[in-house]
This record gives C-alpha cells, structure tokens and sequence, in this order.
C-alpha cells in the first residue's frame, strides 16, 4: 500500500521513515513539508493512507483534510495530545504521539493492513454500475427505473444525493462518496466535492478561477471541476 508521510520537520519525516523500513507492506511514495505541498502529492500518487502531522506552518492537518475530495486512511503523528478527540471526528485510523515508540507503531500498522485488506474485499465485491445499468429510485412516493446514461448530475446534499436525469431531480439516500465508488469512472467523473457529471453530457469547458475548469453540460447547468480535479478530468478526456 501506498504511504505519504506529512511533517514540517524533516529530522520527525526520517525518523518515521526509518521506523516503517521493517513494514514491507507499506511504501512510502513521497513526503510532503506543509498543506499545500500534501494536497498537490496525494492528488499527484493517490496514496492509500497518510501519516500526518497537526500542527505546522500554514494550514494545520485538519485544514490540510477539509481541502480534499477524497480523503484516504489517516495516521496523526503529533506532539501533542489534546487533539486526540478532535483527530478521530475527521475518522483518524490512529492518533501517535511523537516520540513514536516502535512498538506502538507495529499495533497501528497492524490495525491499518487490517483494515485496508477489508476495505479492498468490499470494494472487489461491489459491482460496478456502467451507463448501460438500469437502476430503481425512490423519492417519497415517487419510482423511476432509470437508465444511468440519462442521469446527467449527481449532487450531494449531506447524506443525500439529488439525481438529475429528464426532467426529475429526486433525492436519495447515499452519500456521493458511495456513488462515486459504484459508477463507472469512464462515464461519471468526480468534478468536486458535492458534484459527479455525466462525461457524455458535457457541451463546452472554460478555464475557470484558481485553475479550475468550468463544464456546461447539454442540459445547460454549470458545474466547477476543482483545481485538484481538472488534472484528473484533462487526463481523462485527453486522446
């Protein structure tokens, strides 16, 4: 599995290094000095889990966490420990206290290929839905059988998604993380935190601010793709 450390101090950053060299398991792919510098190697290696310090220049590792679309497994590694609770409201794998002690750290490794070996189960037992899926929608008293290639927009509102296909936007119960996992990647593109479009009802892209893109779809809404995001979406679209 995939591993970025994140710390401002580099002797903290070698340390932890050395002490996950006997986890074979575990390859670290990159480390990262501050939030901006973190947020541009997980999007650039899409790590499986990141061991993140709190406190450090600039944005903290909470901040760092709220910046994402998709946050992978995460290990605090901090000097403090008053911000144990807080850690595990962003569900924290595990919260170490610097300095990291040996045997403490074989626990939270073990926890971690644990619980990633799970997480790999459950998604190879999800089936993928294609665009060429029907699916069954409830919204109160309101049914559809709705064919995902007529599904436009998924919009997330909390714990909810409002789909947009025809002239309907009913809203269900999953969360857009859920979906984002269900749908075929070739067809539905994650574009920010709250939308997931059709690729197949794009009408015209714009560079839009701070890097981002602006997409218009066929049915005419305008939908931001993150600055993060329009990496990923010039790849995808790309011959």
């Amino acid at each position: 599995m995939k591993a970025i450390i994140i710390d401002d101090e580099r002797l903290a950053r070698v340390e932890l290094r050395r002490l996950l060299t006997p986890f074979k398991e575990i390859e670290i792919v990159d480390e990262a000095v501050n939030a901006e510098d973190a947020v541009k190697k997980i999007y650039e290696h899409n790590p499986d889990v990141i061991f993140l310090d709190i406190q450090m220049p600039g944005k903290n590792g909470f901040e760092l966490l709220e910046e994402l679309d998709g946050v992978p497994l995460v290990i605090f590694t901090t000097a403090y420990d008053e911000y144990a609770l807080k850690a595990f409201d962003y569900n924290a794998m595990d919260y170490l206290l610097k300095p990291i002690e040996p045997k403490r750290l074989e626990e939270t490794v073990k926890k971690l290929l644990e619980r990633y070996q799970k997480q790999q189960l459950k998604e190879s037992d999800k089936n993928t839905l294609t665009e060429n899926d029907q699916v069954f929608v409830k919204d109160g008293e309101k049914c559809w059988f709705v064919k995902l290639e007529t599904v436009k927009l998924l919009e997330s509102e909390g714990n909810y998604v409002r789909l947009y296909f025809d002239d309907h936007k009913p809203l269900i119960l999953r969360t857009l993380n859920y979906l984002d996992e269900r749908l075929d990647s070739k067809t539905f593109f994650r574009a920010n935190r709250k939308h997931i479009i059709n690729l197949k009802w794009v009408d015209s892209i714009e560079p839009w601010l701070n890097g981002g893109l602006l997409v218009k779809l066929k049915s005419g809404q305008k939908i931001e793709v993150s600055r993060r995001q329009a990496i990923k979406f010039k790849e995808t679209l790309a011959l």
